[in-house]
């Protein structure tokens, strides 16, 4: 029987790992995943990929067994799938296409739809978690599966005659063969390294090889306009990768180091070439692939300085987001309307200096990174029909002005360089407030948001957006829109002005709606819900590894959260808490910041 080509749907193979398919009953039947297995993360199983791979088929199996034995031949991605490809026709075999991406599901349901003489169909049915692109990066979705699988006899054995391009996986096989890597590319400015996710299944003797070959192929292509890449044309690897001492044998497998050789690097500035560093050492370091780094360019030292030594971590934490993503300021927080500053050694609660601690109208409030200016949205007590709120931006100790009015305004949010504050007007206008801290003049610039709802960016984002925050390197924007989360990609505009791009989807697998959303870390979001059950969560960037936070001492409503890579806080319906370790080893629980009350919400530099 002929492949099917002309499905309107992608089509994908129904692939169980070894440990999903240990839990299904024969397929004649259905069967799903014990409930205990939902809330285990992606990725958080280091394994390695099996190399070894399922048997050949048993001679005489039924169709139903035989089925269930490829679901576990699949879990094998050695040689494209082989062990898989043998209880295929020989003509599906050779037209299944494995590489048309991978989608992850969970709660499978098996059905087997009919049988008669040599020929056999079953369904399957599950919903997804998330689809795997070929480069690696993952896409947060929650809509059905559905895929049909048709079997034939060949020479007196059942064979898979038609199936769906691509594999379908099952949840925690995934978390098993796969794990996250962070790939680290230049930002716009020059100034620091950015995350780009990517989920790959590699033994840890190639990983080296192949994290490195990932790099010099570039970031995801919604970054593409917006990220530098230093290890791209005319640099290039040159000749093997081996460990410090030029040994070429299990390279990045325990002790020993990496020597890596550029060709072209020679040609690149100091500067570059520090950021060429960056992105392979904090790359190789993220996945535990240990230093010293021995960096070459066309066979020399990329840098003297660490011609003997080699490079560290150290060398180019200047660059890490971890590094400029770290509150320089301190807690501060709006309490009775005001912006007041919790002491760090001794709790003590001051009002701000200047405007913004003089009034008692401020409804939300940023800071910038550097704790030097503010902005924030006042209650300007005006009747209808004129607009009751305003945005205020100034110096902290300053003054402050007017620079923008709404029906609503967003809770505001400052970029890397405390440059621009951005905001949204009444749930659909995207603004920033640009202040030129060289004139100290403040102008407004509204951003171009029509890609987040345009049919091209695959995304049911829809207005209102109730929540922004500019990510800490400034090349991402988290948004609620319609009660979900999204993470678009902030590009520069030829000729001047921004835009919002392709919105991805992150935190699908709950169904309550988000209220508010801050950055924690570079990679990874804290999200507050509606309601009382699981009313706060962290999930990456990549809408991957959500993962519920205790809700130990927490009341119902949470209404906002702010989050440093140090610090997590949320304002609930009676305190401020922060997210505090058990000295005891226990479960971490929320302590209140005393003092601050019931209206109060945390203010944190972003």
């Amino acid at each position: 029987m002929a492949m099917r080509t002309g499905s309107a749907k992608m089509r994908r193979l129904f692939a169980f790992g070894a440990a999903a398919v240990a839990v299904l009953v024969v397929l004649s039947g259905c069967a799903s995943l014990p409930e205990s297995s939902a809330p285990q993360a992606l990725g958080t199983i280091n394994r390695e990929p099996t190399s070894e791979g399922p048997p050949p088929p048993i001679a005489g199996r039924d169709p139903d067994l035989l089925l269930r034995d490829f679901m576990l031949a699949t879990a094998d991605p050695t040689n494209r799938h082989l062990a898989a490809r043998q209880y295929m026709t020989p003509s599906a075999a050779a037209h299944w296409n494995d590489a048309a991406g991978i989608t992850i599901v969970e709660k499978p349901d098996t059905l087997r739809e009919s049988r008669s003489g040599d020929k056999a169909t079953y369904r399957v049915r599950a919903r997804k978690v998330g689809e795997l692109s070929a480069d690696g990066a993952y896409r947060a979705t929650a809509d059905p599966l559905e895929n049909k699988i048709e079997m034939t006899k060949v020479n007196g054995e059942w064979r898979i005659d038609e199936l769906p391009d691509g594999v379908v996986m099952d949840s925690i096989a995934f978390g098993k063969m796969y794990r996250r890597y962070v790939l680290y590319f230049v930002d716009p400015t020059g100034g620091s390294v950015v995350p780009d996710l990517r989920w790959i299944s590699v033994p840890k003797v190639q990983l080296t090889q192949r994290l490195l070959a990932m790099l010099g192929e570039g970031t995801q292509p919604a970054l593409a306009p917006v990220l530098r890449n230093e290890l791209a044309a005319p640099v290039a690897l040159r000749g093997p990768i081996t460990k410090a001492n030029g040994d070429p044998d299990e390279v990045g497998v325990g002790l020993g180091g990496v020597k890596i050789d550029f060709a072209g690097a020679s040609n690149l500035s100091p500067h570059d070439r520090e950021l060429l560093a960056a992105q392979v050492v904090l790359t190789l370091a993220g996945a535990d692939i240990l230093g010293p780094y021995m960096l070459l360019a066309d066979g020399k030292p990329l840098d003297e300085r660490f011609a003997s030594s080699g490079w560290s971590v150290a060398d180019v934490q200047q660059f890490s987001p971890a590094t400029i993503g770290r509150n320089q300021v301190g807690l501060h927080a709006l309490r009775g309307g005001a912006l007041v500053r919790v002491e760090e050694n001794n709790g003590v609660i001051t009002p701000t200096p200047g405007y913004f601690g003089a009034v008692n109208n401020l409804l939300s409030a940023a800071m910038s990174p550097d704790g030097q200016f503010v902005a924030a949205v006042a209650d300007a007590g005006r009747p209808a029909p004129e607009q009751p709120r305003t945005l205020m931006v100034g110096t902290y100790g300053g003054n402050a002005i007017p620079v923008a009015e709404g029906g609503t305004i967003t809770r505001p949010s400052w970029n890397v360089d405390g440059t621009a504050a951005w905001a949204v007007i009444d749930g659909e206008r995207v603004i920033r407030v640009v202040n030129d801290r060289t004139t100290g003049t403040v102008s407004q610039q509204d951003v171009d948001t029509s890609e987040l709802t345009s049919a091209a960016s695959g995304s049911a984002f829809r207005p209102p957006i109730t929540e922004l925050r500019i990510s800490r390197t400034g090349v991402r924007a988290a948004l609620i829109a319609d009660g979900k989360v999204y993470v678009a990609v902030v590009v520069s505009k030829p000729g001047g002005g921004y835009a919002l791009t392709s919105p991805l989807p992150v935190g699908v697998d709950s169904s309550t709606a988000a209220v508010s959303v801050s950055w924690f870390g570079s990679d990874m979001l804290l999200i507050a819900r509606e309601g009382n059950v699981d009313p706060v969560s962290t999930v990456s960037l990549d809408g991957s590894g959500g993962i519920t936070r205790t809700s130990r001492n927490l009341t119902a409503p949470v209404r906002q959260v702010s989050a440093s890579p140090e610090h997590q806080y949320a304002a609930d319906s009676r305190a401020v808490l922060e997210l505090t370790s058990n000295p005891d080893g226990g479960e971490p629980y929320w302590r209140e910041v005393p003092g601050l009350g019931a209206n109060a919400v945390p203010v944190l530099p972003g």
